[in-house]
């Protein structure tokens, strides 16, 4: 993960839970510095030991779902390119990349271990059967590529899931001409009833009615009978915007 995570001689590396300090110290062989974000302030005394050697690292204890990540960064790492890693607890993952992305933290990439199907769903493109909500809104913001897979015999109580790490790059804008809040809108209404069609899940869950959905589906082309894990990234952006349109024409 280190050597994967983009952290070279010259840049930075935000590390969120650091756990005893593996990762931590091998990021610290490549990067200029490394900040980490550590929860439990039971690891303190073991992170303080363990990191000793290296003069580069900053441990920060605190919650990532609460500190002002905005500020710690520029606090930081000043005129830094900066990277993110995480090795967390896979129920906390999602929400940690969602936050990531969607506050457009100034940061390069973020690579993150996962359970091997979450990384598999991470990194499906809109238009295939496995993608989902997440799917559609991480590759929104970022390219996601799964780097390599852990068997479950690394660890050590041996858990009964295989992982895989995934890095997704950043990117400089989104891949789709769409209004943001719009875009997303549609994305978790779409996806919100994957069993029904894209028109039956959009009017049950926006308050449109059949008849203005089914007009949205054919201004953007869309068969009104499809389902969203069918649509392209640009066909979903095009119904966004059709139904945009018709929301702000009701009265």
């Amino acid at each position: 993960m280190a050597e994967e995570c983009g952290a070279g001689p010259e840049s930075g590396v935000l590390e969120i839970g650091p756990g005893i300090g593996v990762l931590t110290a091998e990021l610290a062989k490549r990067a200029k510095r490394v900040v980490s974000i550590e929860l439990d302030t039971r690891l303190l005394p073991v992170l303080e030991e363990t990191l000793a050697p290296f003069q580069n690292v900053k441990i920060v204890n605190g919650d990532v779902m609460k500190l002002d990540l905005h500020r710690l960064l520029a606090e930081e790492f000043p005129g830094m390119r900066v990277d993110v890693c995480a090795n967390l607890p896979y129920y906390i993952t999602s929400p940690v990349i969602m936050r990531v992305l969607e506050e457009k933290l100034p940061v390069s990439s973020l690579t993150v271990m996962v359970q091997k199907e979450a990384a598999q769903r991470l990194c499906a493109p809109p238009g295939t059967r496995a993608c989902g909500a997440v799917s559609a809104a991480v590759q929104y913001y970022a390219e996601p590529k799964l780097l390599f897979e852990v068997g479950r015999g690394s660890f050590m109580p041996q858990p009964n899931v295989d992982s895989a790490v995934v890095r997704f790059s950043v990117r400089s804008a989104p891949p789709v001409e769409a209004e943001e809040r719009s875009f997303f809108a549609l994305v978790r209404a779409a996806f919100g009833q994957r069993r029904k069609t894209v028109a039956n899940s959009v009017s049950a869950l926006m308050g449109l009615s059949k008849d203005a959905v089914q007009e949205a589906c054919a201004e953007a082309g869309i068969s009104p009978t499809a389902r969203a894990e069918q649509l392209s990234m640009e066909e979903l952006a095009a119904l966004s915007r059709a139904i945009a349109a018709r929301k702000e024409a009701q009265p």
